[in-house]
């Protein structure tokens, strides 16, 4: 009983882990290409150069400042949302998440070479993209996964076959 009661907070960071990625993974095909349609605005370009052209302490600051506000305003946005506020939370959840997406990615995007010269950056970022290999694999292996992505498949196949007119 004991062994099974020291497995617990484990079994529940795993469970975390692998609900985020899967949040993510559902996500990715909605947010990668307004992240790409953004990098495409000749704004966006001279701002990524001017990150690029900094040093890497500065950099590390130009990432750190809208992470420290943009994190905790999810939090916030949800608990106002469960707080009765549920368009104003849901609006702040979208415009922090939207800031994430789009300033915070394109830092991070301009500036990954210098940062990676930080060893412990190289290192945490190493660490999650190992974490997060794991944890697709481990979903990726599910079979509510492999049915979900023959249903995706199959929806394609059937949204491409309406496009070219050809029946089924």
């Amino acid at each position: 009983m004991l062994k099974l009661l020291k497995s617990i907070p484990r079994l529940l960071f795993e469970a975390v882990v692998l609900l985020v990625v899967l949040l993510d993974e559902l996500a990715r095909p909605i947010y990668r290409p307004l992240i790409a349609a953004v990098a495409r605005w000749r704004l966006m370009q001279r701002f990524e150069a001017w990150v690029a052209g900094h040093g890497r302490l500065t950099i590390l600051i130009l990432l750190a400042v809208p992470l420290v506000v943009v994190e905790p305003m999810k939090f916030l946005a949800v608990i106002w949302a469960a707080k009765g506020h549920y368009a104003s939370g849901t609006v702040a959840l979208g415009l922090a998440y939207l800031v994430s997406f789009v300033v915070v990615e394109r830092i991070y995007s301009a500036g990954k070479p210098k940062l990676m010269t930080f060893p412990w950056f190289a290192w945490g970022v190493g660490l999650m993209e190992t974490v997060r290999g794991a944890a697709l694999e481990v979903l990726r292996a599910s079979p509510l996964w492999q049915r979900a992505t023959r249903l995706a498949a199959w929806l394609r196949s059937g949204l491409a076959r309406l496009r070219a007119g050809t029946p089924r």
